[in-house]
């Protein structure tokens, strides 16, 4: 309870600078999927005052509306998406200078609000870049989802991620090392690495031991901060399970699931990623760069970087075994995923990526991997705040939620592209202003104006 205390407290302490700016509004009816799994109700009202949802209630029910009333005939309003798992570009590839890396940020950030994503989490970053844009998001000094993180993560010395990590060699001898982590950078959820790799076509690697992994793993949990660990087989799930992980950075992909640790799942209710874009990524580039052309692509990637995607990086897509090894172990993840979220597991959107598109296309994974879109909807909503920890406070429509809010002009239950239809994003009560965000694709209209 009290880590959830924790996260609660942080949730309501980036909000707070912008609800003071925030008016009041009253959505009439609208047809609701409020991110829980209910089915969608018709002709309801959501009543937002400051940053908070105040009131849902059918139409015809509801009180007398306050602040500025908008129709939602015809519409449909969903929670604000989240993705817990990015890496936010100019951290993870810096750029020239410090400016170019800040810049490549916050264009990132403006992509992901434009696409309807209202949270993110990065999973492991260059601290210097993504601590300073969450403190300023807080603040509400930029445009911005909101921002939780790890900042570097935490591994073992040569092992998968350390380039950007903390090293810890020997829990005793390296302690302060993770306070140091703990007291500067402040890690909402952080995040380990138990990763050997020589899969696929990758070179074997050095993996954290054990019983150093519990004893990290333990003692953030001691100072109230949850885990998550990447892993990619189901070995190394049981491992970090039994060692203590409140989550999994990623599903199984190196190969199907065995029935008892799709059962194991659906007991232990322990949160996972989804991440099957980063993977996909690779052969749809190399295949099929026409997707680069789709609207949310052409307003949040810069016209140089798509024709670079076009050209260099689909050539080098191309010429990589990688590339092929993936595409054929992709509809394998997708499988894992399907049967874990069948036996009750609890699965969560991520794409191990750095643009609001992805998020849209990891959807368009789960369902053809067989689940239904309502499902998907609440994994990047609800399910997606239980990743992260702060289901207490956002990720759903309900009464003392943030109000962070998406309106639809057509049926997502019907077709999960339909929430690329976006009529209008709410992050903490206010309504964006897309003709204000400084989107790599350059100045785009306005949507709506309340």
């Amino acid at each position: 309870m009290k880590r959830l205390f924790l996260a609660a407290c942080a949730t309501i302490a980036l909000a707070a600078p912008l609800a003071a700016r925030a008016d009041s509004y009253t959505i009439e009816h609208v047809t609701l999927i409020d991110g829980t799994g209910h089915a969608p109700q018709a002709d309801m009202s959501v009543a937002v005052e400051g940053d908070k949802i105040v009131a849902v209630a059918p139409s015809a029910v509801a009180g007398p509306a306050k602040g500025k009333r908008i129709d939602g005939r015809g519409k449909y309003l969903i929670p604000g998406l989240m993705d817990v798992h990015i890496h936010l570009r100019g951290g993870v590839a810096p750029q020239k200078t410090d400016a170019e890396a800040r810049a490549a940020a916050t264009q990132a950030l403006a992509g992901f609000l434009y696409s309807g994503v209202t949270t993110v989490y990065d999973a492991g970053n260059q601290a210097d870049i993504i601590l300073p844009l969450r403190a300023d998001e807080r603040a509400g000094k930029i445009a911005a989802p909101h921002i939780f993180a790890t900042g570097n993560l935490i591994t073992y010395p040569g092992s998968h991620g350390a380039n950007m990590a903390v090293n810890i060699q020997d829990f005793e001898k390296d302690k302060a090392l993770l306070d140091k982590h703990i007291a500067e950078q402040q890690p909402d959820v952080v995040k380990l690495t138990l990763e050997e790799e020589g899969w696929g076509s990758r070179p074997m690697i050095t993996l954290m031991p054990l019983p150093l992994l519990e004893q990290i793993t333990r003692y953030y949990n001691q100072h109230g901060i949850r885990t998550t660990v990447h892993v990619s087989s189901e070995l190394r799930s049981l491992e970090a399970i039994y060692a203590g992980s409140d989550s999994l950075a990623h599903p199984v992909i190196q190969g199907p699931v065995s029935d008892s640790f799709v059962k194991l799942m659906g007991a232990k209710k322990i949160p996972f990623a989804s991440t099957l874009t980063i993977g996909e990524n690779y052969s749809r580039l190399a295949e099929h760069p026409e997707f680069l052309d789709q609207p949310l692509y052409a307003a949040t990637f810069s016209a140089e970087d798509r024709e670079t995607l076009r050209t260099k990086t689909r050539a080098e897509f191309q010429a990589r075994s990688w590339t092929w090894w993936m595409k054929l172990m992709t509809p394998i993840a997708q499988e894992n995923i399907r049967k874990i979220h069948a036996a009750g597991g609890v699965v969560a959107l991520g794409t191990d990526q750095s643009s609001g598109p992805a998020t849209h296309r990891e959807m368009e994974l789960l369902v053809a991997a067989g689940i239904a879109p309502l499902d998907v909807i609440k994994f990047f909503t609800d399910t997606a705040a239980t990743e992260i920890y702060t289901a207490d406070t956002m990720g759903s429509v309900e009464p003392g939620k943030l109000a962070d809010l998406v309106m639809l002009s057509a049926d997502p239950a019907k077709d999960i592209n339909n929430v690329k239809k976006i009529a209008w994003v709410m992050k903490a009560g206010q309504i964006v202003d897309e003709s204000k965000l400084p989107l790599a694709g350059g100045k785009q209209p306005r949507r709506f104006t309340p």
